[in-house]
């Protein structure tokens, strides 16, 4: 059995949202694994507070995915083992970041650049897998850039021999960034090409999105991102899709409302400084509703859980007009 088996509906890694609060509401509407934003292995080595803080878990948590970026193998190794060490059984696997192509990451030679350099994503693997016990995964793109051309199966297989457990693929080119259709025949290619398990990543914003991507490209889970962002219900609506063949009932605006409410109250009692922070999660959580665009001007001051209510029972009022 894969160790894969009991995660086959995973919370993906995304900086600046992928807090304790919201990884705990993802798994309570069914996300079998969250991950915590990607940390820097560089910044962990320095000992730095705030990189160090990305990985504070709440007493619920017992089971987390970590992902770390870099392109320094040793650092890479030496931080994923201070990880294990630092959270035990907590622990369920380590991902390599090598598909992220946010501009600040990728000069550096991290995240997505690491896609034009397989020697030395190989070489990162190798020296992670090597240092800790637990699995070790990693994450990139169809390839660099549409006209470099599709890479991601090559590269996977590289990945596989350096000892990596498993592989996600995200089925845009790097260039792409968020743009445009994510490509599941990709996905379906690296899972044709490999023998470990691929995580398939990209569009999967409903039950039958994770279904069709699971069914058409032999992958062996599916990677939830942006679809969760203010939308933690995706998760129930894949785990009936894969279940049960239905969908459930979509959220009320009553129930949005409130889920943004638990969300703030929850992380300021944890983190009483994260209002600025929360303002783009309330967002995310009114996102359609008639009016929203009016809250955003009422969110810029919002510094206290007593604010963002005031906020939100004011829109709920105006829907109920």
């Amino acid at each position: 059995m894969s160790f894969l088996s009991p995660y086959q509906v995973i919370l993906a890694p995304m900086a600046g949202v992928s807090d304790p609060i919201f990884r705990s509401l993802c798994e309570e509407q069914g996300a079998d694994l969250a991950f915590t934003e990607m940390v820097s292995a560089k910044g962990l080595s320095f000992a730095n507070d705030k990189t160090r803080h990305l990985l504070d878990l709440l007493p619920s948590e017992r089971s987390i995915g970590v992902q770390i970026f870099g392109h320094e193998p040793d650092t890479m190794a030496s931080q994923a083992a201070w990880i294990e060490d630092e959270l035990g059984c907590a622990l369920a696997y380590i991902d390599i970041n090598m598909g992220c192509p946010a501009r600040k990451i990728v000069k550096k030679g991290d995240g997505s650049a690491l896609m034009c350099d397989p020697d030395r994503a190989s070489a990162i693997v190798s020296a992670v897998k090597r240092a800790v016990a637990h699995p070790v995964t990693c994450k990139f793109r169809r390839g660099w850039s549409e006209e470099a051309g599709e890479s991601a199966p090559a590269f996977g297989l590289r990945m596989q021999e350096a000892g990596a457990d498993a592989v996600a693929v995200h089925g845009r080119y790097a260039m792409q960034f968020y743009k445009g259709a994510s490509d599941a025949s990709c996905i379906a290619r690296v899972a044709c090409a490999l023998s470990i398990p691929v995580i398939g990543n990209g569009d999967v914003a409903s039950g039958a999105d994770a279904h069709a991507m699971l069914s058409e490209t032999g992958c062996a889970a599916v990677m939830v991102g942006r679809a969760a962002q203010g939308n933690p219900w995706v998760f129930a609506d894949i785990k009936a899709a894969l279940e049960s063949g239905s969908a459930p009932q979509a959220p009320t605006v009553e129930e949005r409302i409130s889920m943004a409410k638990r969300h703030v109250d929850e992380l300021l009692r944890i983190r009483p400084r994260s209002a600025a922070y929360l303002r783009k999660h309330v967002m995310w959580y009114v996102h359609g509703m008639p009016h929203a665009a009016a809250v955003r001007g009422a969110l810029a001051t919002c510094s206290s859980a007593a604010e963002f209510h005031d906020v939100l029972d004011q829109l709920l009022e105006s829907l109920s007009c």
